[in-house]
């Protein structure tokens, strides 16, 4: 798989300074919001056959982060999450699992548990999230911990005042600290809260500094905020990992979250991927979905294609 270390090596002389890094985000090309967003409209009338239909669902239930982020979160309610996540439908064993498992950092070790043997992932939020405010060691300390519990993946949020504040290095720095941290033991997932960075603009450079300074993923948001993924913020973003492979040969992820909970708006963030990026991200060690309630309709869509109607309302389960 490509790694991240060539990236720090291609940008060393611009992230020196501070000021050397605001030259390089704010020359990056300005974007054209009703090219974009126009753009990710058209792609999303693209219509989808049968046969592909059934192929997009599977996929979309394989690349699902199945999280519970809730301060009344329980060990009992994290491991019938995992028990969902390794058998979606436990009528239909050939259903996929999903990708991962999400959860706040004092729940790693449950999760772990309940998910051993299976394939599925734990991921954990980290940094104070959802805010991102708090100093680094203490930010250090929360990642650590949650890798020491067994997370095989990190999802940690940027400071957003620091970024919208100009402190461009500040935020480099605290990413690449976090980086090192994982080190080999754990991925790296950068959430911008792209509905608080206010403008395109600053999306693109949220990626770039995430990528330049070591991401495994770039993610759009926590969930916890009004604006969450949408498909032209999500367009926005797999148009640069494809801009930054292409400079440096390093793949970098993405992950919107938030907001998608349906079947068809699944099938249409595919369908970006699929046209911005290509195959390459069609997979979910490449692109993933922070959507929980999610998969209850995929489950209900694919139980459609295989019978001809809609179960009743207990063929789910409520999250």
């Amino acid at each position: 798989m490509p790694t991240t270390a060539p990236a720090a090596n291609a940008f060393a002389d611009v992230t020196a300074s501070d000021s050397a890094l605001r030259r390089f985000l704010h020359g990056l090309p300005g974007v054209d919001a009703v090219g974009l967003e126009a753009r990710a409209a058209s792609l999303g009338t693209r219509s989808i056959k049968t046969s592909a239909k059934a192929y997009a669902i599977d996929l979309a239930i394989s690349m699902i982060d199945l999280t519970t982020l809730e301060g009344a979160d329980t060990p009992g309610k994290v491991r019938a999450l995992a028990a969902k996540a390794v058998h979606p439908d436990p009528t239909d064993r050939t259903t996929p699992t999903t990708a991962a498992v999400c959860v706040y950092p004092d729940m790693v070790a449950t999760a772990k548990a309940a998910l051993a043997g299976s394939g599925v992932k734990v991921a954990s939020v980290a940094t104070a999230f959802p805010a991102g405010r708090a100093a680094l060691p203490v930010k250090l300390a929360d990642t650590a911990d949650a890798i020491a519990a067994g997370a095989d993946e990190i999802d940690m949020v940027i400071d957003r005042g620091a970024f919208l504040a100009g402190r461009y290095l500040e935020v480099y720095e605290q990413i690449a600290a976090i980086k090192a941290e994982c080190g080999d033991r754990a991925r790296l997932k950068v959430i911008f809260e792209t509905g608080e960075l206010s403008t395109y603009d600053n999306i693109r450079r949220a990626s770039w500094l995430g990528m330049m300074a070591g991401a495994d993923f770039i993610k759009t948001s926590t969930g916890k905020v009004a604006v969450n993924a949408t498909p032209a913020n999500t367009l926005l973003m797999l148009e640069a990992v494809r801009d930054f492979r292409d400079r440096t040969g390093v793949q970098i992820g993405v992950k919107p979250a938030g907001g998608i909970r349906n079947t068809k708006e699944a099938i249409k963030f595919l369908v970006l991927v699929n046209e911005t990026v290509g195959e390459d991200w069609l997979d979910n060690h490449w692109f993933r979905f922070g959507a929980s309630s999610l998969l209850n309709d995929l489950l209900m869509q694919r139980q459609k294609l295989a019978t001809g109607r809609y179960s009743g309302p207990d063929y789910v389960t409520v999250d």
